[in-house]
């Protein structure tokens, strides 16, 4: 229907808003798409629409430890400067896994992800530097404001991989969206059934709105367009 994720992506963002994305999969039988409602945008005006590089997080309690039966103790961060470089162009960064200790995304990590071309950032927990990733305007979705470091606290142990967050499951390469009312995810085999219908949904909404401004009552315009 697209000729790129490009194309769509940038409709997505221009037209579409998570409340029709939510109502279209909720039509769909999809309904636990939602990630949890702590995970807000730094700024309300915020968008975020790519597809997912999912990224596994766990919690430590030592930056370093050497002699452990997992190579990855003696690795400050894990794998997150790993996934990071991994991003690709429309990509968000979702990560999960970890308690609400630490800040999982902040100011250099945004400016890389800039670089690579990824269309934002979305974290089960808090971010950080706020004054700067707001000025470099990146689309960050997370807890709210907490400056304490993910270095001692936590490593990123796997990414491209399923995770989950609050009741919905994510898989690598599903489209993630979000605005200031949520975000969501849409699996990758409806996505094209997902986008059309909510493209379709979006534009019927300014009809039915004009309707309602004009004096229709509520009844009949759900009624007429089935649609409120």
């Amino acid at each position: 229907m697209w000729s790129s994720d490009s194309e769509v992506f940038q409709s997505a963002r221009r037209e579409l808003f998570s409340a029709v994305l939510g109502d279209v999969m909720d039509k769909m039988g999809l309904r636990r798409q939602f990630l949890p409602p702590a995970i807000v945008p730094l700024e309300r005006a915020m968008v975020v629409c790519g597809r997912a590089l999912t990224v596994l997080e766990a919690d430590v309690f030592d930056e370093t430890v050497e002699g452990s039966h997992n190579p990855l103790s003696a690795r400050p961060f894990g794998l997150m400067m790993d996934a990071l470089d991994d991003l690709k162009a429309d990509e968000v960064y979702i990560c999960a896994g970890a308690s609400p200790r630490y800040a999982l995304w902040g100011e250099l990590m945004s400016v890389r992800a800039m670089k690579c071309g990824a269309a934002g950032a979305v974290v089960d927990g808090y971010s950080r530097d706020t004054r700067a990733v707001l000025a470099l305007g990146f689309p960050t979705f997370s807890h709210g404001s907490y400056a304490q470091d993910q270095g001692p606290r936590g490593k990123v142990i796997d990414y491209r991989v399923p995770i989950q967050l609050g009741q919905a499951r994510v898989l690598p390469g599903d489209v993630i969206f979000g605005d200031l009312d949520g975000v969501c995810v849409i699996p990758r085999e409806v996505e094209q059934d997902v986008f059309a219908a909510a493209f379709d949904k979006a534009r019927q909404e300014k009809v039915v709105r004009k309707a309602l401004e004009e004096g229709m009552p509520s009844r009949q315009a759900f009624e007429k367009f089935g649609i409120l």
